[in-house]
């Protein structure tokens, strides 16, 4: 559709730190993720402990230049009350996790301050 142009946007995969197969197979080069042992989280549709398509993710990712980061359920429920103060929108917590990873990639510097950044929030908190 050329919307965007030739350049790709870099994807970054968020999941929770009580379950996180993709971030841990991303950051040790492995081709599959391996099942994550008693996954554990409050952001009920981030338990998911072995993902179908794994490889897809982590081909995506690596192939866009991106990165994956895993968020503690604190922080999820913190920036969850962060969106909905300053935007209205109650997230669920899987939503408010892409906020979370968000504001850590920009104070590591992996995000810009002036790059346009896409978060989806893929559920409600109600």
């Amino acid at each position: 559709m050329g919307l965007i142009g030739p350049q790709r946007p870099r994807m970054v995969s968020v999941q929770a730190e009580g379950c996180a197969p993709i971030v841990r197979a991303f950051h040790t080069g492995a081709e599959h993720a391996q099942p994550w042992e008693d996954a554990q989280t409050a952001a009920a549709g981030l338990r998911v402990p072995a993902a179908i398509g794994d490889f897809l993710i982590l081909r995506a990712l690596r192939a866009s230049g991106g990165t994956a980061i895993a968020v503690s359920d604190e922080e999820m429920l913190e920036y969850a009350c962060v969106m909905g103060e300053t935007t209205g929108v109650f997230p669920a917590p899987e939503g408010a996790a892409c906020l979370a990873a968000q504001v850590r990639l920009l104070h590591e510097g992996w995000i810009k301050p002036n790059e346009t950044v896409v978060l989806f929030n893929t559920g409600t908190g109600v």
